[in-house]
């Protein structure tokens, strides 16, 4: 059964009520259309649950999920995935800042372009290696304090610089990848540039498969040997500023 929800007359406490309300009658698959900035859709749900908005969502879209998927037709605000634990969130347009932020496994994959400090704080957790796709470009700090898991920005639809100032500031685990070259100025000074390996071009092949297959990109014309790594200098580039007794 494939429940529908009107969510133009309801508050984010309602239309959350009811996603649950449902799910409790063993639903697995939900289709929400008017949400127009609802707030904590799929905040916590655990599971295989399905979820289809037509909108724009609210902040803290599917904070601290666990295995269930959301797809969104339209844009999303700030802290999408907010210490998402599994799952996968699907972006048929842009968000607003923190996308991702403190994120410790599963998957979001952006069409559009994403605001500032995207990755913040994304860290893996008992194997889990969380991935932000990002079609478009970001804004500044992308991968701030950054300590696991993937980060790559394609600039589908951009030419030159795709990425903000301060990028990587505060990094000190995971990966970046940026299609095209990133301007120095740009890089924080706590990361550097790699080139990719074969091991790197073998874990962004099936990610890039994936999303194009989402979104029914073709992405054939993207080779990953146009892609900027960017890892953290040292595992822990700040520990100089705490003290120590």
């Amino acid at each position: 059964m494939f429940n529908s929800i009107n969510a133009k007359d309801l508050s984010f406490e309602e239309l959350n009520t009811l996603i649950k309300r449902i799910r409790s009658f063993g639903e697995n698959r939900i289709s929400i259309k008017n949400v127009n900035g609802h707030s904590y859709i799929g905040a916590g749900l655990k599971g295989e649950t399905r979820i289809f908005i037509e909108g724009t969502a609210g902040n803290e879209l599917a904070a601290f999920m666990d295995g269930c998927e959301i797809r969104i037709f339209g844009n999303v605000q700030d802290a999408v995935g907010n210490s998402m634990n599994s799952g996968k969130i699907i972006v048929e347009g842009s968000s607003g800042d923190t996308l991702g932020c403190s994120m410790k496994g599963g998957k979001i994959f952006l069409k559009g372009d994403a605001g500032c400090r995207a990755g913040v704080n994304m860290q893996e957790y008992r194997g889990k290696v969380p991935c932000i796709i990002i079609g478009g470009k970001t804004g500044d700090f992308l991968g701030e304090y950054m300590s696991g898991g993937i980060l790559v920005v394609l600039g589908l639809k951009r030419q030159g610089n795709i990425v903000g100032d301060f990028c990587g500031r505060g990094m000190h685990g995971g990966v970046i990848y940026v299609r095209g070259r990133v301007k120095p100025y740009s890089l924080a000074r706590e990361v550097e540039v790699h080139e990719l390996s074969q091991k790197d071009m073998d874990l962004l092949n099936p990610l890039l498969e994936e999303y194009g297959k989402d979104f029914n990109l073709s992405l054939n014309n993207l080779d990953c040997r146009d892609f900027t790594k960017i890892v953290p200098k040292f595992s822990k580039p700040c520990g100089s500023v705490y003290s120590h007794h």
